[in-house]
């Protein structure tokens, strides 16, 4: 018997991967996270299978969920939105199954920021303007931030910011991050990125507050960052016609001249 942890995506049915698929198929027990895992999910259950919103359950109900289902020797499908690795709560339930020899799995998810890049059509990471993605959040009720983990010190790097959880806080937001991105700079909110309400507001720390509507304070993600311009950029060298690189490389002086993978993989 094993509980196997499933990152859900952010939204779309589509969005499941074919391994997180196959094993809640395989699962007579699913447990799933109801107020962000769509019940479409749920389509892929064997028939007969014990299905279990866990949204209004507290940690211990859901232990003793998975207990008396490791006891009937039943696979667990347990369903968490996003990817597992950020802000799943994954971590306290793995604690306590590892603590009582309950074998777990985890597979990977699509998570919510690369869904809402993709909405936007854009890259969060552009030749000199920005290299870097900081995951974040402000701090809220269920978790504090650590000393040093502010959205000011994140802003001075001039990295593109994924601010989750934190749309309620839209104002401390722009407040933080205008001294080092300056009031022009582009910002997107992605409401319940990949579902069928998904909404795009696009706009610059000046203005993002005055266009957001009253009915988006929760489920949406802030991504702010010069990069979101997609303007003043230097072409990639990846597909440079002169980049000299081991699958193309530039004449018979180039180090990569006659080389090939089976070249490499005889090394």
């Amino acid at each position: 018997m094993t509980v196997h942890f499933i990152g859900a995506g952010p939204g779309a049915p589509d969005l499941l991967t074919l391994r997180g698929r196959d094993i809640i198929a395989a699962c007579p027990v699913c447990l799933y996270a109801g107020s962000l895992v769509p019940e479409a999910m749920l389509g892929h259950c064997p028939e007969g299978a014990r299905i279990v919103n866990t949204a209004p359950m507290d940690i211990e109900q859901i232990m003793d969920e998975i207990r008396t289902a490791h006891a009937a020797g039943h696979d667990i499908a347990r369903l968490h939105s996003g990817d597992l690795s950020v802000w799943s709560a994954m971590g306290e339930q793995m604690r306590r199954l590892k603590a009582e020899g309950i074998p777990v799995s985890v597979t990977p998810g699509v998570p919510a920021f690369a869904a809402a890049a993709a909405a936007l059509g854009t890259e969060l990471t552009l030749p000199g303007v920005a290299q870097s993605v900081v995951l974040t959040r402000t701090p809220g009720r269920a978790s504090s931030m650590p000393e040093g983990e502010t959205l000011t010190n994140f802003a001075a790097t001039g990295a593109t910011l994924a601010i989750h959880l934190s749309v309620q806080n839209i104002a401390r937001v722009v407040d933080d991050l205008t001294p080092a991105y300056g009031a022009d700079c582009p910002v997107a909110v992605v409401y319940r990125a990949s579902w069928p309400d998904q909404e795009i507001i696009r706009g610059t720390l000046s203005d993002i507050r005055s266009k957001l509507g009253e009915n988006i304070t929760r489920t949406a993600l802030i991504l702010v960052g010069p990069a979101l311009s997609g303007e003043g950029i230097d072409e990639s060298c990846l597909y440079s016609v002169d980049y000299d690189r081991r699958y193309r490389p530039q004449g018979a002086g180039s180090p990569w001249s006659g080389w090939t993978p089976e070249s490499e993989a005889k090394s």
